[in-house]
């Protein structure tokens, strides 16, 4: 869920599997709609490089994005960045918890100085989806 520009709330779903003998994880995201507009459906490939050892991510969309990331740590954030001189983009991952996270999509144009949070999402697992603790 997340807080749009005019206050309201918005919501999606993502379902996020392992596939290709594990080496692979797929993402699903079906954004809630509205009467007047469809909600955005996208799907990421992410996957950790056997040459590099990096983590890649591509991305695709109903509204023709088209996303490369590679990831990078820094201290408990962990990140997808675009390739780019100067301007450039990145997911930012932390609050990491068991069943929730915060996801910020943030972009700079001086290089990586200066950072702009274009939105936030907190993501927390669905109830019928959590797993049972033991």
């Amino acid at each position: 869920k997340w807080k749009k520009p005019d206050g309201s709330e918005g919501g999606a779903r993502n379902t996020v599997t392992k596939i290709l003998d594990g080496k692979v994880v797929e993402e699903n995201f079906v954004g809630n709609g509205t009467d007047k507009m469809p909600g955005l459906k996208g799907r990421s490939l992410s996957v950790k490089e056997a040459t590099s050892g990096v983590w890649k991510q591509t991305w695709a969309d109903s509204q023709g994005g088209f996303i490369v990331l590679s990831a990078r740590v820094d201290g408990d954030k962990k990140m997808f960045v675009t390739e780019g001189e100067e301007s450039f983009q990145r997911m930012v991952f932390y609050n990491i918890k068991k069943d929730s996270f915060t996801w910020d999509w943030e972009s700079t144009t001086d290089g990586g100085k200066t950072w702009k949070l274009a939105w936030r999402i907190e993501y927390e697992r669905r109830p019928e989806e959590k797993k049972p603790t033991k």
